[in-house]
């Protein structure tokens, strides 16, 4: 193994460990060096047995797969452990998205500001347009949440869907804003100089000596390292606080809302902070896939593609389950991106059928997503990871289980 094959891996190995810990059964004292071991295992075994083409489209599949977890996560802290039916996580997608790009550009100047405008550009390091992307998010979700919330079930439902389209109509016609029909472009990526020559000057000499051998062709390695190490922390902060005593009020709010309120919990305020809490996330996703894509625009937060296809990840990994959370959003972006594939390669019989049915093949992928969901309802409605029921010590003792 040369040293750019050994790079890859030690670019791989954080995440695939990650994931592992997230999949493999078991008491923490076995799964984590079972996960370490794997994790290693499978960075060099990939990185030496897989052709470079392959593996970065492995590591790009991945990334998406991976964004897309962060949406499914801040929809399960709304719909899996409060019961709040958002159907507007397209409008807290772009929010993320667009507020990163803004904070993390700069003003566009010279020929380029005629065919580029937006509102500000302040340069900021991508870790402050990220925590802003969240932050905007979440002003955003609380003041949504405080009218929208008084509704339920089908009323929500509209109520936020309406709310998405509304937010995406906004940047597709507020030119000022940023940049409107036309694509807002040259969002940076974080730490991209490590892979340039000669590379960051502020970078120490241990880590410009570890990223040489790779090129800019292999960022996508690094991206997929940091985007991993945000999805853990994010995912280790829902599993601390739905276990926690707030956790459990809101799956009692879910669950039994006049009992709840009766128990004297205040209700509306738990609604709303677990609304906030999620459309957090849904923003901090957003600025990922912003930064990932370069040049982003309108139609990338179509609500088919940015809010159906993140409830669909949901349903089918289950709902208030973190680890279904991300598995679903695996699956479900495995269907859909292998779904293209296998109209290429039916592509010549579908010509022989009608010469534009391979034209229409973006309503095939829709059609196996469908599908997907109508076999969820009928024959798994609690999803691949059943959601963990957990009863108090003294129950357990009179009988009940965990």
């Amino acid at each position: 193994m040369d040293q750019t094959q050994l790079a890859r891996a030690s670019l791989i190995v954080i995440p695939l460990i990650l994931l592992a810990l997230l999949v493999l059964p078991g008491r923490k004292a076995v799964r984590v060096p079972l996960a370490i071991i794997a994790g290693v295992v499978a960075a060099l075994g990939l990185a030496w047995g897989v052709e470079r083409g392959d593996l970065t489209y492995m590591v790009s599949f991945s990334t998406m797969a991976m964004i897309y977890a962060l949406l499914s996560l801040g929809l399960n802290s709304q719909w899996g452990l409060a019961g709040h039916v958002n159907f507007g996580v397209a409008g807290f997608f772009a929010v993320g998205a667009f507020t990163s790009a803004l904070v993390t550009t700069t003003m566009p100047v010279g020929a380029l500001a005629a065919y580029s405008q937006q509102a500000f550009g302040l340069d900021q390091p991508f870790l402050v347009g990220v925590i802003v992307a969240g932050l905007v998010s979440a002003a955003v979700g609380y003041l949504v949440a405080i009218p929208v919330l008084r509704l339920r079930t089908d009323f929500l439902a509209i109520a936020t869907l309406g709310i998405a389209e509304i937010v995406r109509l906004i940047f597709q016609n507020e030119r000022w804003l940023a940049n409107g029909p036309q694509p807002l472009r040259g969002i940076p990526q974080p730490l991209a100089c490590l892979f340039d020559d000669p590379g960051c000057g502020w970078a120490p000499s241990w880590l410009t000596a570890w990223i040489q051998p790779l090129g800019p062709r292999d960022y996508g390695y690094g991206y997929f390292l940091i985007v991993a190490i945000i999805l853990a922390i994010i995912y280790i902060a829902l599993e601390r606080i739905s276990r926690s005593p707030w956790g459990r009020v809101q799956r009692a709010v879910r669950d039994e809302e006049n009992s709840a309120a009766m128990s004297g919990k205040p209700v509306t305020y738990r609604r709303i902070e677990s609304f906030v809490i999620g459309s957090f996330i849904m923003g901090i996703g957003g600025a990922i896939y912003a930064h990932y894509m370069v040049s982003i625009d309108y139609s990338h937060f179509n609500p088919l593609f940015a809010t159906f296809i993140v409830w669909v990840m949901l349903m089918l990994g289950g709902s208030g389950n973190n680890k279904g959370a991300i598995l679903g959003a695996f699956v479900v972006w495995g269907v859909w991106t292998g779904a293209q594939s296998l109209v290429d390669l039916i592509s010549p019989a579908l010509t022989l059928i009608s010469p534009d049915l391979p034209s229409r093949s973006a309503y095939f992928r829709w059609m196996l997503v469908a599908i997907l969901l109508a076999a969820i309802v009928l024959y798994r409605p609690e999803g691949l990871i059943k959601e963990r029921k957990r009863v108090s010590d003294f129950m357990r003792q009179m009988g009940g289980k965990d």
